[in-house]
């Protein structure tokens, strides 16, 4: 831009250098609209939306650059003569704009269905419901998600039932065969498709407490902090139990030992051997320990020994009824027009909870650009979103590549002959 002063200039090539810096945006934006640049402006204020959504002087720098009425501001009940705080500057009133939007929406399906009855608890980056803040010290009471809160997933669910909770529902079948109450499983499969919340809702079938593990929890700079700690997450799931433990990323918690150069990560893995063995008899008796991996081929494979996480599970992809769910459940609060959700379903196979919620994503930043160059409010539609999926590639495709690998050469005892059979039936083989 030529006729562009110095200044412009070095706020552009500053805003370019540090583009999250929403101060710096909205000066640039200010100066725009002073020169007349209505179009740039509204644009860096959508872009400053996107850094800090709500932020009131990117909203109201972008009302005015769109042209849009001032809301009048309203008396103040005179209270004090001397307020606590100044006045803010009337300020566009967005509330009643959300509100006029919200009527406009109408049908949001072209099935006419309601809000998702596949999934009722929030979910997270991948597709299926918030782990929280669970620390190894902070135990969390027995939930109310269960396994059927979990959209679609029919196979993983019957898989669950039959090896893992039918024995630990029956207890007289159980004292008849002398099947103690513990347990250990594995859930393995690509990145975000909902391990976490899988083992959540186990946990609600049991009606047992939860606690979730990570490697910043157990390990410490200090020798022989990180065994303690383990040492400590399980005399908690004792005292509370029954109490599922959650190890998540496995892979970096019980790594094969027989990689590692540090000795500290080493006795990590022996402590966690020796609290899963119980040491004293039944001191495990109601602690049932899951554990989720994306690569269980790194495990160690004295964790995988029966007694210990010896049944494993796959967990894939999620299949069609599920991705509606989520799908469902990203779009529900967003203003949507005759979205055909089968279409959506039929072009996102193989896409992970967490693919399906970028899709949501893209669409809806799509229809705000969009928005935001016209100065009119358009609803998302069916082709925003498949627009969206059609650039986004399913984030399971590098795992597959890796696994398949592992499938065909590694398979040790069967090991991995669940998976085998997925990527025959997909012809991946």
């Amino acid at each position: 831009m030529s006729d562009e002063s110095p200044l412009l200039r070095s706020l552009r090539a500053a805003v370019a250098a540090a583009p999250e810096d929403v101060p710096l945006r909205l000066h640039f934006a200010e100066l725009l609209l002073a020169e007349g640049r209505h179009d740039e402006a509204v644009g860096q204020a959508a872009a400053a939306l996107q850094h800090a959504p709500g932020d009131p002087a990117a909203r109201d720098l972008m009302a005015r650059a769109m042209g849009l009425p001032a809301q009048p501001p309203t008396p103040a009940p005179v209270v004090d003569e001397t307020p606590e705080f100044p006045a803010e500057p009337p300020a566009f009133d967005w509330a009643a704009a959300e509100q006029e939007v919200a009527d406009l929406v109408g049908p949001r399906f072209a099935d006419g269905a309601g809000d998702g009855d596949g999934l009722t608890a929030p979910l997270t980056s991948d597709g299926f419901g918030d782990p929280g803040d669970a620390s190894a010290w902070d135990v969390d009471a027995p939930g109310a998600v269960r396994l059927a809160d979990v959209g679609g997933m029919r196979e993983v669910k019957e898989r669950l039932e039959a090896a893992f909770l039918a024995p630990m529902r029956n207890p007289e079948l159980r004292r008849l065969y002398g099947k103690s109450l513990r347990g250990g499983l594995l859930l393995y499969g690509p990145p975000g498709c909902g391990k976490t919340f899988i083992a959540r809702a186990v946990a609600g079938e049991l009606g047992a407490s939860f606690l979730s593990v990570s490697l910043s929890d157990i390990l410490d700079m200090y020798i022989g902090t990180s065994e303690r700690n383990v040492h400590d997450i399980f005399e908690t799931a004792r005292r509370q139990a029954p109490c599922v433990v959650f190890l998540d990323e496995l892979d970096a918690l019980g790594a094969k030992r027989s990689r590692m150069h540090h000795s500290g990560l080493r006795n990590v893995v022996n402590q966690l051997l020796t609290e899963l063995d119980g040491v004293d008899g039944d001191r495990n008796e109601g602690v049932f320990v899951l554990a989720a991996t994306n690569v269980p081929w790194d495990v160690d494979l004295a964790l995988r020994r029966p007694g210990r996480l010896d049944r494993t599970l796959l967990v894939l992809p999620p299949d069609a009824p599920a991705r509606e769910a989520i799908l469902r459940y990203h779009l529900r609060e967003r203003p949507i027009e005759s979205v055909d959700l089968g279409r959506i379903v039929k072009v996102t196979e193989d896409f992970s909870g967490a693919d399906l919620a970028h899709v949501c994503e893209s669409a809806a930043e799509a229809a705000l650009l969009d928005s935001a160059r016209t100065g009119t409010i358009r609803m998302i539609t069916t082709k925003d979103l498949l627009q969206a999926a059609r650039q986004i590639k399913p984030s399971s495709e590098s795992w597959f590549a890796s696994a398949r690998n592992v499938a065909m050469f590694a398979n040790d005892g069967g090991l991995y002959d669940d998976l085998l059979a997925h990527l025959k039936k997909k012809r991946k083989l």
